[in-house]
């Protein structure tokens, strides 16, 4: 028996379901250190997680309540869905039936730590890893000593004020775009495999998060040193790479393919940014394989996201050696004009060209391993005639799938959140701010003039508290007037473009944004039912991989399934 119990609650009601990671490299640095540690997860009780957490809380008299918020929202302009409220009516809950301290983190936490301590009603909080400063809390809590005296720890004041323990060391340079608190190089345990369970009580269950969801979890390494304009994990992450032991991370990917979890996708961002790093985890699960016919990693299939450099002809072929089963790859557009100013190291100067784009997949291509190919579209300075040219340019590359997303989630911390903030300066909006659920224009206030809980909270509330995630679309894209001129506008005529630029002969590999009555298909993640029906029938591996195939395996989920199941159960 541990010197004390701290709970962890996973309160991430989406489906299909994605494993915890956090939760187990938590309970592994709680274990370490001497606590008892349990998962309560209510991913799989979602219609009845508050009799779950009753029942917890009767018989546990936990010191310290983790919370994990992975996503505040979907992040998908089409589809804009919040989790926030669940997350506060679950805590809520837990609060109703436990006395001990609640501390918040996860990475979506880690986007608007200030706000959502405040919104969820949360005790302490916590920005980036967490693993030892969990620790450090559940020390002072047990030992007496005051949790205010913890350095990086955000700390509940009431009434709104929320406040962060100065004295973190930070290694990190110093970038204007990162948020009052910048993570550097965060603390972790980079030496030791995180212990990874299934069919454990009060633990992750790793094996069954893979027979619903098709999908396990590695981490090679945190954090990102780039700058690109629409991304949060370097405020959210830290700003440095944290690169964790080869071994470690082979041990781990070797002890979850013998539970059976076959197929591990990569977490960091990205995979290849540190690429000696990159090919030292391959090498060494090539060696094992090598060395033993008996090692679980003959049966890994290893799914990975990339950008379009670093990139070489030994990588991909130890990729290819080691499992790749698919990639991911990020070149976001395909146009030197679109890319400026957008994909950007922390210096300033953009990494990759669509050249480079082009010559991954033809390396992918010679190696036979799969290829999803991402373009993100409706950034600033986004026309009709750029999104042409995304279209036809993409298309012409010889991969599996191309998938096109409209629409930016603006966060923030992020630099093209930090920037809409600043043009409007809190006195206007600006063309192409849009949220589905705004009912008056959209005005944002820069940090340097507000309190920092006002400013995160612009980004998810409006003036009257209510859910207005704010989004961004090119005001340049072919839409009426109207429709920009309005906080609530649907950028329809962009989502038609881009179906009327795809061949119907194309379709079937093409990942495209969706309107009600546009089209039957739907690409997001969040409950998609053919994905939930998909991972039913046995389907494992990334959601793009079944995508050119979903007419066939829609005929054979019909012939399996009656009208009166239910997806998601």
């Amino acid at each position: 028996m541990g010197k004390a119990l701290v709970a962890l609650v996973n309160p991430n009601l989406v489906h299909p379901p994605i494993t915890p990671y956090a939760l187990d490299i938590l309970t592994t640095s709680l274990e370490a250190a001497g606590f008892d540690a349990e998962v309560v997860d209510l991913t799989f009780q979602r219609d009845n997680w508050r009799a779950v957490l009753h029942e917890y809380f009767t018989h546990r008299d936990p010191a310290l309540v983790g919370i994990t918020i992975r996503n505040t929202d979907t992040i998908y302009a089409q589809q804009q869905r919040m989790f926030l409220g669940d997350h506060r009516e679950i805590v809520s809950e837990i609060r109703s039936v436990t006395r001990a301290p609640l501390v918040g983190g996860g990475v979506g936490f880690s986007s608007m730590p200030y706000a959502l301590t405040d919104y969820l009603g949360l005790d302490f909080g916590v920005k980036g890893p967490g693993e030892n400063l969990l620790v450090a809390l559940a020390d002072a809590l047990l030992a007496g000593r005051r949790p205010e005296e913890i350095p990086g720890l955000f700390v509940n004041r009431g009434g709104g004020r929320i406040e962060r323990v100065p004295g973190q060391a930070s290694n990190g340079r110093s970038r204007r775009h990162i948020a009052p608190v910048d993570l550097g190089r965060t603390s972790m345990n980079t030496a030791t495999a995180y212990t990874r369970r299934s069919a454990t009580p009060w633990k992750v269950d790793n094996l069954r998060y893979y027979r619903a969801g098709g999908l396990g979890n590695i981490l090679t390494k945190n954090g990102c040193a780039f700058a690109c304009a629409h991304c949060v994990e370097p405020d959210a992450k830290g700003t440095l790479f944290t690169r964790r032991s080869v071994e470690a991370v082979v041990d781990e990917m070797e002890s979850l393919v013998a539970q059976g979890v076959h197929d591990l996708h990569t977490t960091d961002s990205e995979f290849n940014l540190v690429i000696a790093h990159s090919k030292a985890v391959l090498r060494e699960i090539v060696r094992r394989k090598g060395a033993s016919a008996a090692s679980p990693l003959h049966d890994l299939r290893l799914w990975v996201y990339a950008q379009p450099r670093p990139f070489d002809e030994e990588l991909m072929a130890l990729l290819a050696d080691a499992g790749c089963a698919g990639m991911n790859l990020a070149p976001d557009h395909v146009r030197d004009d679109m890319l400026d100013g957008w994909k950007l190291t922390a210096g300033g100067g953009r990494y990759y060209t669509f050249d480079d784009a082009r010559e991954v997949c033809e390396l992918a291509r010679r190696h036979d391993i799969p290829v999803m190919v991402e373009v993100l579209l409706g950034m600033p300075g986004e026309t009709e005639e750029t999104v042409r040219d995304a279209v036809r340019r993409t298309l012409d590359l010889d991969v599996a799938v191309v998938g096109y997303s409209l629409g930016i989630r603006a966060f923030p911390y992020s630099p093209l959140g930090i920037r809409l903030a600043e043009e409007c300066g809190g006195t206007r909006t600006v063309p192409g701010l849009q949220s589905d659920t705004a009912e008056e224009p959209i005005v944002l206030t820069p940090m340097r003039s507000c309190p920092v809980v006002q400013y995160e909270r612009q980004f998810v509330f409006d003036a009257r508290g209510r859910f207005r995630p704010v989004y961004y679309l090119s005001p340049l894209l072919p839409e009426e007037p109207e429709t920009v001129r309005t906080p609530g506008g649907r950028w329809a005529n962009s989502v038609r473009l881009l179906w009327d630029l795809v061949p119907e002969q194309e379709r079937y590999r093409v990942m495209l944004p969706t309107l009600a009555g546009l089209t039957e298909d739907d690409d997001n993640y969040a409950d998609n039912p053919f994905l939930l029906r998909a991972v039913q029938l046995g389907y494992t591996g990334a959601f793009w991989s079944h995508w050119p195939r979903r007419t066939e395996i829609l005929k054979e989920i019909r012939t399996v399934e009656t009208p009166a199941q239910v997806v998601g159960t």
